[in-house]
């Protein structure tokens, strides 16, 4: 995801946007976390984990002294990034369970040979990888 990448200071755009504080790029902080943490946290199905970014992104928005507003902001990103660091191997799972549940079905979707999730999992080579 781009709003992820860093550039050669290592900063990501967010970091910033956090850093030069206006009302505007408080603005943009808000779309480009909705579209980067928000969107990511909602599609993993992570409700807890989104209230408690929501939370502290809230808190980032709504500091004024720049300094607090920093440690905030990393504290969030840090947050994010065990999410995503415990998030990852489930969806690799679920990626890998996925893919061979449909290679036990036929081009037209009917099923060619039934296919438990525990069989799934061991054949799709996620307890391997994971």
């Amino acid at each position: 995801h781009i709003l992820g990448c860093k550039d050669a200071n290592g900063k990501r755009a967010m970091d910033y946007l956090v850093t030069n504080w206006t009302g505007d790029n408080k603005i943009l902080l808000q779309m480009a976390l909705q579209s980067w943490m928000f969107s990511r946290l909602e599609r993993w199905g992570a409700t807890s984990w989104m209230n408690a970014m929501q939370s502290k992104v809230q808190a980032t928005l709504e500091e004024d002294d720049k300094e607090r507003r920093l440690t905030l902001w990393t504290e969030a990103k840090s947050s994010f990034a065990q999410y995503e660091t415990m998030a990852a191997p489930s969806i690799l799972e679920m990626a890998l369970w996925k893919r061979e549940i449909e290679s036990g079905r036929s081009n037209n979707g009917a099923k060619r040979q039934a296919l438990d999730r525990g069989e799934c999992r061991c054949v799709c080579g996620s307890n391997v990888v994971i």
